[in-house]
């Protein structure tokens, strides 16, 4: 009752603020923990949603919990953990920032929309909002969605929450559906070229195998075999099904597979990139960027070696400004886009001066702009910030 009654003192006090912002034209800067500010900060006066914390409601037998907005990832995933479940898409807790892994907010999760290193096999963020609330422009508190799959009519809003950035509205509670802790888990690793690789990936896509994440690097960008391209595969599901497909891909292809005490730790540096790709190995002069392609792609023509993740659909590649134009139009060609994520060693001013080379399709801008308009009219929620 203590936690709910915080609550309610919290929502009436962001109300106000939103309600005097709207009055005085005046925008607001929108930020729970502060651990994705590497991606640009917008302009206006701060509002911390930290004090919408708490578990509102939670069900374990329905795979169903609801929280504040405000509510640490952290303790989310830990209250999950006491009955065997998890956020299956893994989102990062980006460790290395500011204020650290406890930083990371669930408000935050949703409005980045960022995912680990499952997220091709059990997909994003917006595949597991069920509902969500939120203050609009107007200062409207509004409802949308429920705690059931089948709860939407015309526009699912909550979703669209995902990977806006806060520039929609101010999430006060969300509802998202989490699932059971596989039973078994397993990670293989093999000694193979990116094109082999990517070939063995799309083969075992095809087959009813239990992937659930892969990760390719070259030469000593994580863990594993020192010197060598690396292909590592991480399997999850029934002990026999997880079973069955070690051997079934160590006989196909000569590789080892590792403990799983050693090789947790080398995904969770993955989930928040601090693997030495990340961290350690950008060339001079050169920025992160994140190409978001099909799986079944071939092999790029990249300026440096990449690190691919997603069994083949995402790949991060160090490069120069000056290469956006052509990453994008390479992207393209395969059937994606193209994006600058900025890197954690820039400052906020480098991180906003880069938004303008977000990759972003005219029909996509034109639906967002209107959105915009309809959530938030005056534009006061996190001015200048690309969703």
């Amino acid at each position: 009752m203590c936690a709910m009654a915080n609550m309610e003192y919290a929502l009436r006090s962001i109300t106000d603020r939103i309600a005097a912002a709207r009055a005085d034209a005046r925008p607001l800067r929108l930020r729970g923990g502060g651990s994705k500010d590497f991606l640009g900060v917008s302009q206006g006066e701060l509002l911390d949603t930290r004090a919408l914390n708490g578990v509102i409601s939670y069900e374990p037998t329905e795979l169903v919990v609801t929280v504040g907005a405000g509510t640490p990832l952290s303790e989310l995933e830990a209250l999950l953990a006491e009955q065997g479940q998890c956020l299956a898409f893994e989102p990062p807790h980006f460790a290395w920032s500011t204020l650290g892994a406890a930083a990371a907010t669930v408000g935050g999760m949703v409005a980045s929309g960022l995912a680990g290193p499952s997220r091709a096999s059990v997909g994003g963020v917006r595949d597991y909002v069920l509902g969500a609330k939120l203050i609009n422009g107007l200062g409207q508190h509004l409802t949308f969605g429920g705690q059931v799959m089948k709860n939407v009519a015309g526009y699912d809003v909550s979703r669209l929450m995902v990977g806006a950035r806060g520039t929609l509205g101010l999430l006060t509670e969300v509802s998202l559906k989490v699932l059971p802790v596989a039973p078994s888990e397993a990670t293989l690793c093999f000694a193979l070229e990116q094109e082999a690789a990517l070939e063995h990936l799309h083969r075992w896509g095809g087959e009813p195998l239990p992937l659930n994440a892969s990760c390719w690097v070259m030469g000593d960008s994580a863990p594993g075999i020192s010197g060598q391209p690396t292909l590592y595969v991480r399997l999850r599901g029934a002990v026999a099904a997880v079973e069955a497909a070690c051997q079934k891909m160590l006989a196909e292809v000569a590789g080892q597979r590792m403990e799983n005490a050693q090789s947790a730790p080398d995904w969770e540096l993955c989930r928040n990139q601090q693997l030495p790709f990340f961290t350690t190995q950008a060339p001079q002069g050169t920025v992160l960027w994140r190409l978001s392609v099909p799986q079944t792609a071939a092999v790029l023509r990249l300026p440096s070696h990449p690190l691919i993740e997603w069994h083949g659909g995402l790949r991060w590649v160090w490069a120069p400004l000056a290469a956006g134009v052509d990453l994008q139009n390479l992207a393209r060609e395969a059937g994606g886009t193209a994006t600058l994520f900025v890197n954690p060693a820039f400052t906020t001013a480098q991180a906003n001066a880069t938004q303008a080379l977000r990759s972003e399709s005219p029909s996509l801008n034109a639906i967002s702009q209107r959105l915009k308009a309809s959530f938030d009219p005056q534009g006061i929620f996190n001015p200048g910030l690309v969703s």
